[in-house]
């Protein structure tokens, strides 16, 4: 593939990786920004790209990966100190105390939720999630392609319904 053909297949993902940088980021600025450093870096690292494979793929890798170094950067520079004698770090987790009790409880919920599907939408569902690829889970469960993207798409729908006073809390809609 040209340099031309390169750039003009990354540049007609450019609206499916706003969406997913929206996903990640829920601001329109960041998300523009890291579009931005996704074609950026993608531009850049041209020659790693290997003909043949799945551009929109490598293209969503390098945003979610930039994505997470960006958060692991922010985390690891927001750590606040006091100037006292002591050098007290505020947001050092060796001396806080987490309580886990209602992420337990919201994974035991989540849980629950995932064993009331039935067997043939939970099976599917718990690859996908497990990182199968959908043509994999096809393989593995003897059904047609479209069966499975179906199944995977209604469990995920279920879920998101029985989950979403959770979502509702945290500030999310069903419908976002």
């Amino acid at each position: 593939m040209t340099q031309v053909e390169f750039n003009h297949q990354v540049n007609t993902h450019y609206q499916p990786l706003r969406g997913y940088a929206m996903k990640l980021t829920q601001d329109h600025e960041d998300a523009n920004d890291l579009v931005q450093e996704t074609m950026l870096k993608a531009f850049r690292n041209r020659d790693k790209f290997e003909d043949g494979t799945n551009l929109k793929g490598w293209l969503y890798t390098i945003m979610k990966n930039i994505f997470i170094n960006n958060y692991r950067r922010m985390v690891k520079g927001s750590v606040v100190t006091d100037d006292t004698e002591n050098q007290i770090y505020i947001n050092n987790a060796a001396h806080s105390v987490r309580n886990d009790g209602e992420g337990r409880m919201i994974m035991k919920e989540v849980n629950n939720a995932i064993g009331l599907l039935s067997d043939n939408l939970r099976t599917p569902f718990m690859m996908s999630f497990e990182g199968y690829k959908y043509e994999e889970i096809a393989r593995h469960l003897a059904v047609p392609l479209g069966t499975v993207k179906i199944r995977i798409h209604v469990a995920r729908q279920k879920l998101k319904k029985q989950l979403s006073p959770y979502g509702t809390e945290a500030g999310y809609s069903i419908h976002s």
